[in-house]
């Protein structure tokens, strides 16, 4: 029985391993794909949140379905659905030399959903007689998928324009009527009185914000690896390796550690320090850095802030949140990531691409002026940071230590 459990876990594990790498395996091959398919600096970015809006918007109504279906079946679907299309992608752009990032995964989903099919167990589905808010999926989606648009698109319309005023305003309509509707519905995707605490609201901010900067630096940083310091995709993977590295070891043991020790608040106040001052130390890198003596320590430091501040802030967000509500709750905070992660994403996109607009036309050569926008994005991704600390501080105080045993169950949850 033991030996089966974490057979599972594996399985679990390994289906998590399918989103980490769609969000991080196109990273590496965004300079060679803006290079073959002439995509605008700001343009690029739908690479990336094009799947972060439909993934973060129907992340909600997948839970929903799992509560309805079963857990075992969503699952396998979404496996299948992974499989084939990342193959469809790679087939229909088997002309350029990247399009085999796409296959990456369909060897991965097919293993992981046979083990699947015999390891988990399938849940019994509540009889509810209600269905999931299938309408109020589509809603959150588009709402967002049209307001990174108008992000996007501002550089070229201008913040001021009629199309950019009249597109935001359209976005902040959908996005309105999906809360009213998730507020008067009885099967809401997303159930309002999450946010009755202060803390859990304050928490998922903080996810959106940090998100955003994390995901806009790895945006960002591998187009100033390619474009202004030549680097090859292979090169890019391996100067990103320190951040995941370091992330990876101190989430999976030491974070633990020190949470148990200090507290949660002050581990997240303390990464959230650590990020801020790697970013900061990026910004103010020379055009034409030295990996081993500009980037190391930055990228390590930023992995390091990373694998205090983001299990930390999943205990704080726990904190306040009855057992029947934590699934919800922990679903809801990964879902504040991948939507504030693709807004600030393309917020820091047209900022970066504005900034070097601007560079260029006072007589700056290109090189400079692509790493003058690049260190400016990362200043603003420093500045989010900067406001994470502020609203942590003053809405996230931990009123008291939490035991090991509250740590093991709420990590055990997220």
């Amino acid at each position: 029985m033991k030996d089966s459990r974490w057979l599972s876990l594996i399985v679990l594990c390994t289906g998590f391993l399918l989103i980490v790498v769609d969000m991080t395996i196109v990273n590496v091959a965004l300079p060679s794909i803006q290079r073959d398919l002439g995509f605008s600096g700001s343009g690029l970015a739908w690479v990336i949140n094009g799947y972060l809006v439909a993934f973060g918007g129907f992340l909600l109504l997948a839970g929903r379905l799992g509560d309805l279906l079963g857990r075992k079946r969503v699952y396998l679907a979404a496996s299948a659905g992974a499989a084939v299309g990342l193959l469809a992608g790679g087939l229909i752009t088997q002309a350029v030399s990247w399009h085999w990032i796409f296959f990456v995964n369909v060897p991965i989903g097919l293993v992981t959903a046979a083990a699947a099919v015999r390891l988990l167990k399938t849940d019994p589905v509540p009889a509810t007689g209600r269905g999931a808010d299938v309408i109020g999926a589509i809603l959150v989606t588009g709402g967002l998928m049209l307001a990174v648009y108008t992000i996007v698109e501002s550089s070229a319309w201008g913040l001021g324009s009629r199309q950019t005023i009249g597109f935001g305003a359209l976005a902040l309509l959908i996005l309105t009527a999906f809360v009213i509707r998730q507020a008067r519905i009885s099967n809401p995707i997303l159930p309002l009185r999450i946010f009755a605490s202060r803390r859990v609201s304050a928490s998922n901010l903080v996810q959106a914000l940090m998100s955003s900067a994390f995901l806009g630096f790895f945006f960002i940083g591998s187009l100033d690896l390619e474009r202004v310091l030549g680097y090859g995709p292979m090169a890019i993977g391996l100067a990103f390796l320190p951040v995941a590295v370091v992330m990876g070891l101190f989430s999976v043991r030491l974070s633990a550690q020190l949470i148990g020790r200090f507290g949660p608040f002050a581990v997240l106040v303390a990464g959230q320090g650590v990020v801020a001052i790697a970013l900061v130390m990026l910004a103010l890198g020379p055009v034409n850095s030295t990996y081993a003596i500009h980037l190391l320590v930055p990228l390590s430091l930023l992995g390091l802030g990373g694998g205090l501040s983001f299990p930390s802030l999943t205990m704080i967000a726990m904190g306040d949140v009855a057992p029947s509500d934590a699934g919800l709750a922990s679903g809801i905070l990964n879902t504040s990531g991948q939507i504030g992660g693709s807004l600030g994403l393309a917020v820091l996109a047209t900022v970066a691409a504005g900034w070097t607009q601007g560079l260029l036309q006072q007589g700056v050569g290109a090189g400079a002026a692509l790493a003058g926008g690049f260190h400016f994005a990362w200043f603003i991704g420093a500045g989010t940071i900067g406001a994470t600390i502020v609203i942590a501080i003053t809405m996230l105080r931990q009123r008291a230590q939490p035991s090991n045993e509250e740590i093991g169950e709420n990590a055990a949850v997220a």
